[in-house]
């Protein structure tokens, strides 16, 4: 029996998006665990993300996080890859925490450091924007969110460059949350649209995300 703003998603269905300037997200890998480990031992990952990932364990633990959140239809993570280098990882984007009774998501995104002042951290978000609003649009997806904190500047114009305007500040939470954060809301588009190009400016590690929220 399936209930009110439930959807149903193949765990195992191949799913891929292809962004501007040859970007191509995919469904996340086995063999991408040591690509995340090496990822996550940045540290500006560890200085703006919520969660941590640490030693192979951690790393087998995400990836099944993902996993589960597809499965669930509630959480929608991408590897972000170029076309043809499919296997060199460039970040994260994911779109998590569907409520489609109440029509809203929670975006997020990492860039390893390599990656970084390329444009990827916008390309992938675009890309993503565009793909969740075009398939949950008949299931009601209204409203997509993007939280980071307020001295993550980088995020603040990665959001703003992808239509994302500052909707609201949020008040610290000590002692895990020792800053304001900073909301930002993407209404979804009257009729079909293209997001507005993203440009180079502005990357960063990644958002920090909601209270409760790891990438």
């Amino acid at each position: 029996m399936e209930h009110e703003g439930e959807i149903r998603v193949d765990p195992y269905g191949e799913s891929t998006v292809t962004g501007p300037w040859g970007l191509r997200l995919r469904r996340w890998r086995e063999e991408d665990l040591p690509a995340v480990l090496r990822a996550y031992e940045d540290p500006a990952m560890r200085r703006w993300l919520a969660s941590q990932v640490s030693g192979a364990d951690g790393a087998a633990d995400w990836l099944e996080v993902q996993r589960t959140g597809w499965a669930a239809g509630t959480r929608f993570a991408f590897a972000v890859t170029e076309s043809g280098r499919e296997d060199g990882l460039l970040g994260n984007v994911v779109m998590k925490q569907l409520d489609l009774v109440n029509g809203r998501a929670e975006m997020g995104y990492w860039t390893t450091a390599p990656a970084r002042g390329r444009g990827v951290a916008s390309r992938a978000l675009a890309a993503l924007t565009d793909w969740a609003f075009t398939t949950f649009a008949e299931q009601g997806l209204t409203r997509l969110e993007l939280l980071h904190q307020v001295d993550n500047v980088a995020s603040c114009r990665v959001a703003e460059r992808c239509g994302y305007p500052l909707a609201r500040v949020i008040p610290a939470l000590p002692p895990d949350y020792p800053l304001d954060g900073h909301v930002h809301v993407r209404e979804a588009p009257a009729a079909a649209a293209v997001s507005p190009p993203a440009d180079r400016r502005g990357e960063a590690a990644g958002t920090g995300g909601g209270r409760a929220s790891g990438r």
